[in-house]
């Protein structure tokens, strides 16, 4: 998993839970690591499942939950970050049905290395999109909470439904209804 997702994660606990916070579930964490990121470094998956596992613990709130409010703050990150990327787009449907074929494909020249979860769509309207994500990595709401903020980003605001495909959230369907 690139270092950015740690970076910009550990980024949102001190700013929404503190720094005591952050420093209890880093020294809770067994991390190869130590707990150091770069943005452009490469590190186990296991590492971010043990901290989101701490912070869940710390705080009460579901891993799912932290995983939206997450992703939230890192698509600010990649309005701020690529604003070209986001301007080529007119519409949300456009952007998700989009993923694979052109953002994963621009993500990837910035980190060769990224393994990305795959985004395959089913079915697409001007209204309404399926899409099949597949990941070794149960990290769908970090996904949807994309969705949601990609909707927000064009004024716009639509019914996600997620379903699971497989239980252990590595596949999953999401169900799109713009509003």
């Amino acid at each position: 998993m690139k270092g950015i997702v740690f970076t910009e994660f550990l980024d949102l606990v001190e700013d929404k839970f503190g720094l005591e916070v952050l420093d209890k579930i880093i020294t809770q964490s067994d991390l190869e690591s130590g707990g150091v990121y770069t943005s452009v470094g490469t590190y186990k998956f296991s590492e971010m499942l043990q901290l989101l596992q701490h912070l869940s613990e710390h705080t009460g709130i579901s891993i799912d939950d932290l995983l939206l409010v997450y992703a939230e703050h890192f698509f600010s990150v990649l309005e701020k970050s690529y604003p070209g990327l986001l301007a080529t787009y007119n519409d949300p449907i456009e952007m998700i049905s989009s993923i694979e074929n052109h953002i994963h494909v621009e993500v990837r020249k910035i980190y060769p290395d990224a393994e990305l979860p795959t985004f395959e769509v089913v079915e697409r309207t001007e209204n309404s999109l399926i899409i099949i994500y597949k990941s070794s990595r149960a990290m769908h709401h970090f996904g949807l909470g994309l969705m949601n903020k990609t909707f927000e980003h064009f004024n716009s605001t639509a019914t996600i439904v997620l379903e699971k495909i497989k239980e252990d959230g590595t596949e999953v369907k999401f169900l799109i209804n713009k509003n």
